[in-house]
């Protein structure tokens, strides 16, 4: 017997999840994103991540099409950002600045850190994707800058309250 949805999201929203906006290109070449949580790093060598995409998401056969995508690590001040790539609208990236990754999928400036990736495989899972990509690129804010993570949990956004490894205050 299977715990019921409701129940679920319960128990997984008390899993403190780093806030992300993953971001990929349509066929017409268009940017396309979303903001998710679903992201998990799945092996080292060679490095792969998975990303994890809801069926009614927007921008979801973007995904399905395309042959590569970003994750985009939001800050801790990114919160807005995150609202904006939440809502369901296909012009998300009117207004938003960014720059072509090395497989031409955006990159968005003043993130935590970003990791560029080439799809290796998709996987049903239930009423989402599992998107598996191979890491070709990446890059992270230098700690000097003072920024910790933007995090999800139980259901509302959340900070880290303790200073960060390397934070010179």
């Amino acid at each position: 017997m299977a715990l019921d949805p409701n129940g679920f999201r319960k128990v997984i929203g008390s899993l403190a999840a780093g806030v992300t906006v993953v971001t990929t290109r349509d066929r017409q070449g268009e940017p396309r994103g979303l903001t998710a949580t679903a992201v998990c790093s799945v092996s080292l060598t060679p490095p792969l991540l998975l990303v994890c995409i809801d069926h009614k998401a927007d921008c979801y056969e973007a995904f399905q099409d395309a042959e590569a995508f970003a994750v985009n690590l939001l800050r801790d001040d990114q919160e807005a950002l995150s609202h904006h790539f939440a809502r369901k609208d296909a012009r998300k990236f009117e207004g938003i600045a960014y720059r072509p990754g090395v497989t031409g999928v955006p990159i968005l400036p003043g993130v935590l850190a970003h990791v560029e990736c080439r799809i290796q495989a998709r996987h049903p899972g239930g009423d989402h994707t599992i998107f598996v990509g191979e890491a070709v690129d990446s890059g992270v804010a230098p700690l000097e800058d003072g920024r910790s993570p933007l995090l999800h949990f139980r259901g509302a956004y959340t900070r880290l309250e303790s200073r960060l490894p390397g934070d010179p205050s």
